[in-house]
Formats: C-alpha cells, sequence, structure tokens
C-alpha cells in the first residue's frame, strides 16, 4: 500500500528540518563507532577490573571473542511494573551463553512510580527523572566494553529516558526487554466510580484504598493505558522491542521465551556479525512518526507530545506538536482502552493487539513499513502476535479483531483522527486529547477562575465555589516552575463538575496524567507562566475559549495592558532543591522540557 500522503508530506518536513542535526548525530556516531577499541587491545588492567566480578564468564570475557551485552535495568520492587526485572539478570546471562554472548548487568538507573507520587510533592521530580535516567544509562554504557545493550524498563520516564541514553551510544545495537502487565482487576468503571464518590466526600479513606488496591494488586505494569503502556505501544512502532513482547504477562512461558529471544537476537545483531543493526539506524525519521501515528490510532498517552520531541532530539531529529496535530487528521482512532473505553491492557492484547493495530495501519498506508527494526526485516513483522508451538517461540497473523467495542479496522474507526489536537492563541500552545472527551465538549468557553495548586482547586470545589460553567486554569505548573508535575488529583474534581451538568474545561501549563480522562483539557500550555507567561496574566472571571475544533486557546482579557503576576518562589523538600539546576535551564513543553538536551545544544 502507498503510504498515505500527509503521513509522506509531515516525515519529509521532519526530515528536512532535521537535515544539519541529524547528519550531525550519524555523524558521531560513526566516529565513535570507529574509535572503540577492541577489548583485547585495552589496558588489561581497565580489563580486569571489568571482569573481576564476573567468575564465571571470565574465559570468554578474556579471550574477546564473544559479543558482550550491557544490561541496563531499572529494578526496584516498589514499582510494580519493575518487580519482575529483580531475577532477571541471572536468566539473561544464561540466554547469553546460550547465544555464544555473555552479558553483564552494566548499571541500574532510578525508576519512579506517577502513581505512587501524584498529588505529592515527589511529583515535581517526575519530568526530570527521565534526565537523570538518561544521564544514567550514559554511565552505565561509558565502560566501552560492551557490544549491544537490553534496557530493562516499561513506566512513564523510564523508557524514554533509557532510549535518550542509549542513543548516545547509538553505534550499540540495542533492544527494550518489558516484563508485561499485571492481570486485569476490578473493573475500571467501579474504580472510577469510587474516586468520584471520595471527591464528593461519599466515601471514606478506607473504601477507596480498597477499591485502589483491587486495580492496582500484583506486579506487573498497571492496567490502564497510560503513559507505561503507551511507551511499550511506542517501542513495538518503533521496532526497538521483538515483535509483540509489549503486553504479555510477567511469569508466563511465552514471556520467557520473548525474554530469551531478544538476548539471542542482540547477540546476533552486532557489528562482530554480518546484520549489524546499530540503534542510531533504528531510530530515524520514519520510525520516530511510527511513534507517534502508534499514540494516535492507540489514543496514548498526553506524556509522548514531550517525550517523543525530547526522544527525536537524542537521535538528532526535530519533531514539533504541528507535526503531531497534522499527523492526528489522518491517523484514525483503532482502539478504545480504558480510560478511553472499558477494557483494559489485557483486554487489548487478547482481542488483537499490538499486531491488529500495526497491520491495519500498514496495510493502508498509515505507518511507515521500512524501517530498521531490531528483528529480522522491517515492520511487517510486527504486524504478527506471538505464540508458542510446544516451546517453540512462533508467530501468527492476529486475524479480525477480537471485540469491536475496543479495537477496530481503519475501515470503521471510532473516530476518524487520531485525537491529538494543538490549540493555541494568545495563551499559547497546549495539546488537547479530544480522543477521550466526547465531541460536544470539544469546546468550552467560559469565565475561568485561577489557581496555582492542586489543592486550591479542590478546597475551592469544596466550598461549592466551582457549581458553574467554568474554565480552570492552573498555572506556574511548567518545567522551569516546579518540574511540571501532573495534576492527575484534579480528574476526580472536574468529572464530578461535569457530571453535574457543568460546561468545564481545564488550561494548564502542567501535565495531566497519561490517563487523562473525560474533561476536556488544553494541556502542557507553552510558554509557561513563569517568567511573564501569558496564563500569568490571567484574572478571575475573564472568559476563556478552549475549541479543539477550530484550535483555539484564547481570551477576550487585553493581556498585553496586564502585568504578570509575580513568579512563586521555588519550594524546597523532597530533595526539590537538588533540582534546582534542572528547572532552571529546561526548555518548553513542545522541546521536550529537558534541562539535559537544551544545555548539551541538542
Amino acid at each position: 500500500m502507498t503510504l498515505n500522503d500527509t503521513i509522506h508530506r509531515v516525515t519529509q518536513r521532519v526530515i528536512e528540518n532535521s537535515r544539519d542535526s541529524r547528519a550531525a548525530y550519524l555523524d558521531l556516531m560513526q566516529r565513535e563507532a570507529d574509535s572503540r577499541p577492541d577489548r583485547r587491545s585495552v589496558s588489561c588492567s581497565n580489563l580486569a577490573h571489568a571482569y573481576a566480578g564476573t567468575l564465571h564468564d571470565q574465559p570468554e570475557l578474556k579471550s574477546g571473542e564473544l559479543p558482550n551485552i550491557g544490561i541496563v535495568t531499572s529494578y526496584n520492587d516498589m514499582l510494580s511494573a519493575h518487580q519482575p526485572y529483580g531475577r532477571y539478570p541471572e536468566r539473561l546471562k544464561i540466554y547469553a551463553r546460550e547465544a555464544g554472548a555473555t552479558a553483564q548487568v552494566a548499571g541500574g538507573t532510578p525508576a519512579m512510580c506517577d502513581g505512587v507520587t501524584q498529588g505529592e510533592t515527589g511529583m515535581e521530580l517526575s519530568l526530570f527523572s527521565r534526565d537523570v535516567i538518561a544521564l544514567s544509562t550514559g554511565v552505565a554504557l561509558s565502560h566501552a566494553v560492551y557490544d549491544g545493550a537490553l534496557m530493562l524498563g516499561i513506566c512513564d520516564k523510564i523508557v524514554p529516558g533509557l532510549l535518550i541514553g542509549a542513543l548516545r551510544f547509538g553505534y550499540l545495537p540495542t533492544i527494550f526487554v518489558p516484563s508485561g502487565p499485571m492481570p486485569t482487576g476490578i473493573p475500571n468503571k467501579e474504580k472510577q466510580r469510587v474516586r468520584q464518590l471520595y471527591a464528593e466526600g461519599k466515601v471514606g479513606r478506607d473504601e477507596l484504598l480498597e477499591s485502589e488496591l483491587g486495580s492496582y494488586h500484583s506486579p506487573g505494569t498497571c492496567t490502564f493505558y497510560g503513559t507505561a503502556n503507551s511507551n511499550q505501544m511506542m517501542m513495538e512502532l518503533m521496532g526497538l522491542h521483538i515483535p509483540g513482547a509489549a503486553f504479555v504477562q510477567p511469569g508466563t512461558k511465552l514471556r520467557q521465551a520473548l525474554d530469551r529471544a531478544a538476548v539471542h537476537r542482540v547477540a546476533a545483531i552486532g557489528h562482530k556479525g554480518d546484520d549489524y543493526r546499530p540503534l542510531a539506524r533504528c531510530v530515524d525519521e520514519n520510525a520516530i512518526v511510527n511513534a507517534a501515528i502508534g499514540l494516535l490510532a492507540t489514543g496514548g498517552s498526553t506524556n509522548h507530545a514531550i517525550h517523543i520531541p525530547a526522544m527525536a532530539r537524542a537521535a538528532g531529529i526535530r519533531f514539533d506538536w504541528d507535526d503531531l496535530a497534522e499527523l492526528s487528521h489522518v491517523v484514525p482512532l483503532l482502539a478504545r482502552v480504558y480510560p478511553n473505553g472499558a477494557g483494559d491492557v489485557n483486554h487489548f492484547h487478547e482481542a488483537g493487539g499490538m499486531g491488529y493495530v500495526i497491520g491495519e495501519l500498514l496495510e493502508a498506508g498509515l505507518a511507515h513499513r521500512d524501517v530498521l527494526t531490531v528483528s529480522e526485516g522491517d515492520l511487517s513483522r510486527y504486524a504478527e502476535e506471538p505464540g508458542l508451538d510446544d516451546d517453540t517461540l512462533v508467530w501468527r497473523d492476529p486475524g479480525p479483531s477480537g471485540n469491536r467495542e475496543m479495537l477496530r479496522p481503519v475501515s470503521d474507526p471510532f473516530q476518524a483522527d487520531g485525537g491529538m489536537r494543538l490549540v493555541q492563541g494568545n495563551l499559547g500552545r497546549a495539546c488537547f486529547k479530544s480522543s477521550a472527551v466526547e465531541q460536544e465538549r470539544w469546546t468550552i468557553e467560559a469565565p475561568c477562575r485561577v489557581f496555582q495548586t492542586q489543592r486550591e482547586v479542590a478546597e475551592a470545589f469544596k466550598a461549592g465555589e466551582l457549581d458553574r460553567d467554568v474554565v480552570v486554569v492552573v498555572r506556574f505548573q511548567g518545567p522551569r516552575a516546579n518540574g511540571m508535575p501532573e495534576l492527575h488529583k484534579l480528574t476526580p474534581v472536574l468529572g464530578v463538575l461535569q457530571d453535574r451538568g457543568y460546561r468545564v474545561a481545564l488550561v494548564t501549563d502542567g501535565r495531566m496524567s497519561g490517563a487523562s480522562g473525560k474533561v476536556p483539557a488544553a494541556i502542557h500550555c507553552t510558554p509557561e507562566a513563569l517568567a511573564g507567561g501569558p496564563l500569568a496574566r490571567l484574572r478571575d472571571g475573564d472568559v476563556v475559549r478552549v475549541c479543539a475544533v477550530t484550535g483555539e486557546l484564547s481570551t477576550n482579557a487585553d493581556l498585553d495592558a496586564r502585568e504578570p503576576v509575580p513568579d512563586p518562589l521555588p519550594e524546597a523538600g523532597t530533595g526539590r532543591e537538588l533540582f534546582a539546576m534542572f528547572r532552571n535551564f529546561a526548555d518548553g513543553a513542545e522541546q521536550g522540557g529537558s534541562a539535559m538536551l537544551a544545555t548539551a545544544g541538542l
């Protein structure tokens, strides 16, 4: 199938806008590859330090003949999605020996859980943890004794951070190894119902905690379609997983077979073999556009409007919200997964999952087939689903959708566009996730009420001050103000107001959860309020218009005639003061909200 004209045009624009930066990146990677010494020529003292702790594999390491794989792990057992990684290194080392290779844990990265920090001060470290993870990955791979890499990570900032860091070592073949989602818990509608009852004061904390534990109940990724599971979707569309690895549950034979295949494959695609597939060549302009297409087709996390530009920059590629919005006009919404639908990622996987989605996109010319994947061949391999024939890993055609309420073909999508829209005007530029919002709510125009914290919004709600048509503005939540936390605690409050029949919208320079729900929201507003951005000039009662149909984000107030309110002082505690450097040097949300990339000149 011929590639869609709009996708072709956007891709060519990305290529043109990236011409110099991409060439500089590839030149650097080539020089790095050419200058890498053969391990046998490295100082014996250096090698002794690298091999001293690996007693079982020392003879193979000393020979220098076999590929040595570096494992970068984000294991901890506080984060349910990463708890299974605790035992991975010992298994991956066995699989490496099977493939005639060795493997070492190159290093670990932090892995914070946004679900744990929602509404808490620790959330102000969340976005910048991506920079820390990228830096940690760089430290892990800096030892120059590896011929390939395996990235163990799943959740919100962790996969983007791992990819950004790994791309600076893009001469290495690199495969991402997920561990899979936990089994399905209580029905999502029930969880949402209890949350709103708690927001209204109709149930207590004990009832709320029992409900939440019924949802988040065991090792594995949370099963709603938020940022973590959107990460896994993107790794499939970019060809950085073993095909179909995204949503296979932990502890199963199939999961172990996919992990084994990842180790065998990364050993086979190194520079010593005849099928060299370095990460720098896999992550090209087509792959970045595919990641955005997958995001749109599946109704994925709004957080990736920040992460995709950041990941692209690390590969010398320029991708912005104009590109995302233009793609959204032609990429249909094929999936409705909670919170955009009733079923979770387990139901999505059972209905055909990523194999079905990728097959539909390729057949319709809505994704780039010609990307260099870590698997054999091009992206066509990812249009299949994995399974076991006896104990042998095989791939099969997923067939038609197993649940049309969750997964539909391109010929009959849930909506004709991908539902990630750019809204802009005299209040700046922002993202609007229309795929999660009923169409009659795509346009909201009402007097605004301006806040600076989620807590202030909750207090006004409890006092009955928001029982009206209102645009809630929460400002000074951008990267430079306080690290751009997710404002997930707003969702139940605004949902209650909407259910009461009011016309409600949110405008903020902060982030919403990757599971942003049914309330219309203009988020990631840039320029942010700090240092005099437009939101800093709004006042209570100004009429604000948010319209996903016309792409408008504006007010009738004369902002130029006003002085901005003073910037708030940065707060200390929970380690926030240690991140002052990141806040001071961070760039805008549309560029990725990164201090590291900004100061590196990428």
